[in-house]
């Protein structure tokens, strides 16, 4: 069952789902929906309590007209947290969602202890990185190949109209969003080494959308920072190697 709670000045509802207890994880999806995190959540709510958020535009939830970035993205969580009083908060973002946990450590917040970023988005391209894809653009097929790094285990098309329509209407969100210019902040290369919160790069292996070396890009602008790739993953590995992810993710608080 999903919470919900009003935030900034009531202006902006936001639905999360809350398991577990402990140590508190806030979870933050990419452009495939909370359902993309749900199996992370599950398992690290085992060990403390996790706070899944379903970004305003998906999956049907309300998104205002205002609300068309990552940077007013994150003042919402921001503001999520300082409701829900949480504090030493490990932020874990993959995707759009890994962008939108390094804009919550830059803004310095002393309610927040760590980053974890799964295959982020955010940093401007290079030549040497490769371009950002855009699988929407890509035929279904392309698409999951570029996505998993096993299409044919992972890789699930909509089983109904509803759910085509819902995952349209979550990429229309994904594009208010983070659509121009597409998946990147130009200014995001010169604000990551001002990051100042230990963090994690994760980064599937066989990632096509963003690539390993897009990966060591990221990472390399960040100070206190740990990359990893994991292997036999696409853009998604808690999804493809959700063991691999959670060991990771132990050992780097252990280090911490």
């Amino acid at each position: 069952m999903l919470h919900h709670q009003s935030v900034l000045a009531e202006t902006l509802d936001l639905a999360y789902d809350a398991q577990g207890s402990g140590p508190t994880y806030l979870l933050l999806h990419g452009g495939a929906g909370p359902a993309s995190m749900a199996g992370l959540a599950a398992a690290l709510a085992q060990r403390g309590r996790v706070i899944l958020p379903t970004h305003p535009g998906f999956e049907g939830q309300p998104r205002p007209g205002w609300l068309h970035s990552i940077p007013a993205l994150a003042t919402a969580y921001l503001a999520l947290l300082e409701q829900l009083d949480l504090r030493e908060v490990v932020v874990v973002g993959n995707s759009v969602g890994g962008w939108l946990a390094a804009e919550l450590g830059l803004r310095a917040s002393p309610r927040l202890a760590a980053l974890v970023l799964l295959n982020a988005v955010g940093l401007d391209p290079t030549t040497a990185s490769g371009p950002i894809a855009d699988p929407m653009a890509l035929p279904p097929a392309a698409r999951a190949a570029a996505v998993f790094h096993d299409p044919a285990r992972y890789a699930q098309a909509p089983a109904t109209a509803e759910a085509a329509a819902t995952m349209a209407a979550n990429q229309a969100a994904l594009r208010a969003y983070a659509g121009t210019p597409f998946m990147h902040d130009p200014a995001l290369r010169t604000q990551l080494p001002e990051l100042r919160l230990p963090t994690l790069v994760l980064w599937g292996a066989s990632d096509c959308l963003v690539t390993p070396a897009y990966g060591r890009q990221f990472a390399e602008l960040i100070p206190q920072v740990r990359f990893e790739l994991v292997n036999a993953a696409g853009h998604m590995p808690q999804i493809e190697q959700l063991d691999d992810v959670l060991e990771q993710i132990r050992q780097f608080q252990e280090s911490r």
